[in-house]
């Protein structure tokens, strides 16, 4: 096989529309180690939200090495970079493997039941003085499902708190909050094999080359085939996406909400718009044309900095489309005016009547590889199994499968975000919070605000995870957990398709499963139904699965036709999986009927300006019953625009070598010889202005805090810097990118903002002759610079 750090995508397979992506099998074992050599253990890759199928290689109770499942329908045997080489971090040295505890200031060795007695008793003792809004949850996007079920009763139905969010807030709420608005209900509604069918494609926001390096290695063999689709691309970097599209539209970063607004006036003045569509299963068109037709492309180019006939040419490829896949991603989401941006990216969808079709869909996608599980269990902003907050009949349905009073469940109001329990912690009302799986002293917004919240000695701090990290360093309790391939569970990708993994090693040292110390704690604070039984019965992940299941019955994320065995020796299943659809969906509203039904329907709407959820009244008078619903937006300005002071706008972003915050591919040699260190990206006239040369140390100033690490020189629009958010401060001192970003969210998801932080850039010193440590092969490679 090639060298697949160079060569990210691997060799091409070229097909043609409606054919059949063809097989290609990746591979890779550690050095002297045969296929022959090795057990196969199936299971799937959860570094990147695309949910690629793979098999776990054992050799003498150690994993030696991955393949691609042939037979997925996700990616026919392929895997990216972060698949091949990210599971060596398994056996990295330094993985945690002894509970610790502080004392006297410093983490020792301690036991599982030292560990866990300590945070029971804080428990009970801060439910007894300060009941259960005072605890607090924050978990990851990589655990499985059925641990976040678990988490989700036990927060949920034991404790009473509402303080249970995912870092999938930073990478995807946007996504459940937009498709909710839209349709009614979370649920991306296509497949993968539209990718197949399509004859264009509009990427908004989407890097796809590198966030979800195997959905372009499909894409790149549509582009290479005989039937090539058209592409569109909005993106302030010219990514390897903006290479290959048709139309590359380099907005100033924040003017989406102008830019779509323009795109929708175009279609509707073209009259490139399914009439019969919209007025059979759609509502709202009216208020949305009246918007729409205040943004001709002339003022939209203004706002956005790009000319108004690539905005024309752009509408009129998406207008002209047969069959048209429109996705956006974190360029949206992470934006002051996210889910209205999102929404336009449906509406268009809706004006073209582009849904429930073979190649025709809108992917609301995600960030992380279980983040559709957080919404589907109930770990982050939602109730489980898409139900609504609001509809008390919702409520009382998970109060009867969880055997507790409806009033247990805490219903009086939307699920606390993590941006919001913060800020609780800073205030002392939240006295108790444990993290689990994610590292938010690298990936949140304002660091040294987050830094100063979590090392208040009045908060209680524990976190659970394999590594140490910038916040296991900050605990009162650190818990060593069980990774990928050491325990059993399942998780769902953006496509809706369920995969499950086997255990195929055990953890190392006295390591545990977050399922089975979710267990251990809901035990240790006898947590019990009203008829005394305990609220959490189960012993194995199985077992969580099927009570799952039973809590999916009849809602939009049916898993009831579902099960460990059927899941195994073949592909993944799409839900919703039930009597009526035994092998899975393969795409939903083929009945070109949404879940918008007011008893059904999973949230009943918001204002998109202010973020103010509308009540039951409100969503009946959109009278949507079974209708999609065009959501329209103004455009409004960054709240920190920039200025003489801070003249620059700063995005962050990803790179195809690395996943979240490193905690796992810096333990990968190849992928962290790949990008060892953060960078900060620069267009040729802004280098010019500020004397930048490639490779110079360069200075990111915000209002807040600075990063400081070497320059490339590349393609970035001019005007906007950019950088990984990767690396934190164990990465090198000044390297952390959300030093830099802004502690405000998104009015209506709640996403905080990485894309629009104003700056201003200063060179601390020459390169000495050495090129900045970015890739030479994704968008942040380096562009010639002529006098």
């Amino acid at each position: 096989m090639a060298d697949r750090i160079s060569d990210i995508w691997g060799s091409r397979t070229p097909y043609a529309q409606h054919g059949d992506w063809p097989d290609r099998v990746d591979l890779h074992l550690l050095d002297g180690v045969g296929e022959d050599e090795v057990n196969w253990v199936q299971s799937a890759c959860v570094l990147c939200s695309n949910g690629c199928g793979m098999d776990v290689g054992v050799r003498d109770g150690q994993i030696v090495g991955v393949r691609g499942r042939v037979a997925d329908r996700v990616n026919r045997g392929r895997l990216g970079p972060k698949g091949l080489y990210g599971w060596q971090a398994n056996s990295s040295a330094d993985r945690l493997t002894t509970p610790q505890i502080r004392r006297d200031g410093r983490l020792t060795e301690a036991t599982w039941d030292e560990a866990m007695t300590v945070i029971a008793e804080r428990s009970r003792q801060i439910l007894a003085e300060s009941g259960p809004l005072a605890l607090g949850f924050y978990t990851s996007g990589q655990l499985f499902l059925e641990d976040y079920y678990a988490l989700a009763v036990l927060a949920r139905g034991g404790l009473g708190t509402p303080h249970l969010d995912g870092n999938t807030r930073l990478c995807t709420a946007t996504s459940d909050a937009a498709l909710k608005e839209s349709f009614g209900c979370d649920g991306d509604p296509g497949s993968l094999t539209d990718f197949d069918a399509c004859d264009t494609l509009l990427a908004v926001g989407h890097n796809i080359a590198e966030t979800q390096t195997v959905l372009w290695m499909r894409v790149l063999d549509r582009l290479h085939g005989p039937d090539r689709p058209r592409l569109v691309v909005v993106d302030p970097r010219r990514t390897k996406v903006a290479e290959a599209a048709e139309v590359h539209l380099a907005i100033r970063s924040g003017t989406n909400v102008a830019l779509l607004n323009a795109i929708q006036h175009e279609l509707i003045e073209h009259d490139w718009i399914d009439h019969e569509f919209i007025d059979e299963h759609t509502v709202e068109f009216d208020r949305l044309a009246k918007k729409v037709a205040e943004y001709p492309p002339e003022k939209a180019a203004a706002v956005c900095g790009v000319e108004a006939a690539e905005i024309r040419r752009a509408a009129e490829v998406i207008g002209s489309a047969e069959r048209l896949v429109s996705t956006c991603l974190q360029g949206v989401y992470q934006s002051h005016q996210a889910t209205a941006a999102a929404c336009q990216v449906n509406n268009i969808t809706l004006l073209r009547g582009m849904i429930g079709k073979p190649g025709c869909t809108v992917f609301q996608m995600n960030g992380q590889p279980t983040a559709e599980n957080t919404r589907e269990t109930g770990s982050n902003g939602d109730l489980t199994a898409m139900r609504n907050w609001q509809n008390p009949a919702h409520v009382r349905q998970l109060a009867e499968l969880w055997g507790v009073p409806p009033e247990q469940i805490p219903s009086w109001g939307p699920p606390t975000h993590i941006m919001q329990i913060l800020r609780y912690a800073e205030e002392g009302s939240l006295k108790f919070l444990w993290v689990t799986g994610t590292n938010p002293m690298v990936s949140l917004p304002d660091l040294e605000r987050i830094r100063g919240v979590l090392s208040q000695e009045r908060l209680f701090l524990v976190v659970t995870d394999a590594f140490p990290t910038e916040t296991t360093d900050l605990a009162d309790v650190v818990l060593p957990a069980a990774l990928w391939g050491e325990k059993t569970g399942t998780f769902t990708n953006h496509d809706r398709t369920v995969h499950l993994s086997e255990q195929a090693v055990e953890p190392p040292g006295q390591a545990r499963s977050d399922l089975a110390i979710f267990l251990d704690y809901a035990e240790r604070l006898d947590l019990r139904r009203s008829d005394g039984s305990p609220l959490l019965p189960w012993r194995t992940p199985e077992e969580v699965f099927d009570a799952f299941k039973a809590a999916t019955h009849d809602r939009p994320c049916d898993y009831t036709g579902l099960s460990y065995d059927k899941l195994r020796g073949g592909s993944g299943i799409q839900w919703p999986c039930n009597d009526e659809n035994p092998d899975g969906t393969e795409r939903l509203y083929t009945n070109q009927v949404f879940p918008s039904a007011i008893d059904y329907c999973e949230d009943y709407g918001h204002d998109l300006l202010t973020g103010a959820a509308q009540e039951r009244k409100d969503f009946a008078a959109l009278r949507a019953e079974g209708r999609a619903i065009f959501k329209a937006a103004d455009y409004v300005e960054p709240a920190e625009p920039v200025d003489e002071d801070y003249p620059l706008l700063f995005t962050t972003g990803r790179t195809a070598y690395h996943f979240h915050t490193r905690t796992k591919t810096a333990r990968a040699p190849e992928l962290q010889d790949a990008a060892p260190e953060a960078w900060v990206e620069v267009s040729p006239a802004d280098a010019a202005r500020y004397g930048v040369a490639e490779g110079d140390l360069v200075r990111v100033e915000s209002r807040r805090g600075r990063m400081e690490a070497r320059a490339r020189v590349s393609g970035v629009r001019e005007g906007v810097v950019f950088a990984p958010f990767h690396y934190g401060s164990r990465a090198g001192a000044g390297h952390a990118a959300n030093a830099v970003t802004q502690p405000t969210w998104d009015p209506v998801s709640k996403q905080p903002l990485f894309k629009t932080a104003a700056v201003r850039l200063t060179k601390l010193a020459d390169s000495g002759g050495v090129p900045a440590p970015a890739p030479t092969t994704t968008a942040s490679a380096p562009v010639e610079v002529t006098a």
